[in-house]
């Protein structure tokens, strides 16, 4: 069977492997040490990625209500215009072209860079090629300032755009392609995150670590409040599991598939990263986590047990977990374009498949956005600006389960979100309650957020006052 051109080759395997090697990228080797500056314990650590691993979870299983109600390309985009009408289908999938999919594909793309220089020197952020052309901060408010950036083309900058051309190449091939170098690289990556935990538990650091806190670490609220602040981290680390839905075109049996990969994935991807940070711990300890050069915690700690070799592995198996990682964003990235394209509201040629059933201009577009963002040097701050907006689209999708339950209840339902409603309420409480926190902690990354997603309206307003093709 096909939809719109699309084949299902997809099974089980294939869109679990999709999610999990979205999901790893070098957030659970990195954002540890920023966690720990933050909580300064280890107890506040753990706790983090616990918080991290049952929103993921319980919004992955809510996600499975609605892939099984809508088994289409687009995923979340197709949800939230099904449920709310398609002006907030464009506004998410503005959003998500824009920073959300580009920009991280972008920024894991030069992280790509930045780590290949362990074994190439040449390969730096400080090695330009063109520029830098500096823009100094913008002080919007008294709270809010946007910038600074350093424009150009670095050698870690060019690296990056070189992976994000040669992987959207391969990807013009089929999805059955890019799903195969996918599951190599996920694999891999499963297998090198698992190998640092055995390591851990096996063998011990030449010194052992201080088990004590941080001398700043906060209690009371103080400690709550920290707990939510730091999910920008680890929920980052841990997103992009709804890839798959974003090719639900191209997947066998898709209402039975989609939800169990999701549950699948999230469940082996969540737990693999709460045993590294306890392996983190054991090896590191608070203090150790927190001094981590340049935050590379995963290389600090297999250095820790393994001496000068091990911090070589491990920036290896992170390069192998990066390419995995872009090309899973690149893959799934262009169905949501193409599926705006064919409800009229992206560019039309965006609409057409190639000879391969892949959205090949979709495709090509994002990567020429995509390498455009990696010479701004803006992809960093403008993944923090959008997380607060990321949210808010997940907060609307997991809600609209509870709207088309009151509004729709005859539609068919062929999976039903587990644990409905207690488990869905429950990550609408987490996320609202960490969208709050960053109100009040991090106005310069929210209020941009959303000026980013408000942006979407006057956009939505030209494209459908656009005259027609016929």
């Amino acid at each position: 069977m096909s939809e719109g051109g699309y084949q299902r080759h997809v099974g089980l395997f294939s869109a679990t492997m999709l999610i999990a090697g979205s999901m790893i990228g070098s957030g659970v080797f990195i954002v540890a040490s920023d966690m720990m500056k933050e909580g300064g314990s280890g107890s506040f650590l753990i706790w983090g990625w616990v918080l991290t691993a049952f929103l993921t979870v319980a919004a992955a299983l809510s996600y499975g209500e609605l892939a099984g109600m809508f088994p289409k390309a687009g995923g979340q985009y197709t949800y939230l215009k099904e449920i709310y009408g398609p002006l907030v289908g464009f506004l998410y999938g503005w959003t998500f072209f824009a920073v959300i999919e580009c920009g991280t594909i972008a920024a894991v793309a030069v992280g790509f860079g930045k780590y290949l220089g362990t074994f190439w020197p040449a390969v730096s952020e400080s090695s330009w090629l063109l520029g830098p052309f500096h823009v100094n901060p913008w002080q919007v408010t008294s709270e809010i300032t946007v910038g600074p950036y350093d424009l150009g083309l670095t050698t870690a900058r060019l690296s990056g755009i070189a992976i994000v051309l040669l992987l959207s190449y391969v990807n013009f091939h089929g999805v059955k392609m890019g799903a195969r170098v996918q599951n190599i690289f996920t694999v891999v990556k499963i297998a090198s995150l698992a190998g640092l935990i055995l390591l851990g538990l096996l063998l011990n650091p030449g010194t052992a670590p201080d088990p004590a806190p941080l001398a700043n670490a906060p209690t009371g609220t103080a400690w709550l409040v920290a707990l939510l602040v730091v999910q920008t981290g680890s929920l980052f680390s841990a997103d992009a599991w709804n890839a798959i839905t974003f090719i639900a075109g191209e997947v066998k049996e898709p209402r039975r598939t989609i939800p169990l990969s999701l549950f699948i994935g999230t469940s082996l991807v969540c737990g693999l990263y709460i045993l590294a940070n306890v392996i983190y711990l054991k090896v590191l300890g608070p203090a150790g986590i927190a001094a981590a050069p340049s935050s590379r915690v995963g290389s600090a700690a297999l250095q820790a047990v393994l001496g000068a070799g091990g911090g070589k592995l491990m920036a290896a198996a992170i390069l192998i977990s990066m390419f995995g990682c872009v090309n899973g964003l690149v893959l799934s990235g262009a169905r949501v374009y193409q599926t705006m394209a064919a409800d009229g509201l992206f560019l039309k040629k965006a609409e057409g498949l190639n000879a391969a059933g892949v959205p090949a201009f979709a495709l090509a577009i994002q990567a020429v956005w995509t390498c455009l963002l990696t010479m701004t040097g803006s992809y960093g701050q403008l993944l923090d600006y959008v997380i607060f907006a990321a949210l808010l689209f997940y907060v609307l999708t997991v809600g609209g389960v509870f709207w088309l339950r009151i509004t729709k209840p005859d539609l068919e339902r062929p999976v039903k979100a587990w644990g409905y409603p207690v488990l869905p309420a429950l990550y609408l409480v987490g996320a609202l309650a960490i969208m709050g926190a960053l109100m009040v902690k991090k106005p310069s990354f929210t209020w941009p957020g959303l000026a980013l997603v408000a942006l979407g309206f006057p956009l939505y307003a030209l494209t459908k006052g656009a005259p027609k093709e016929t």
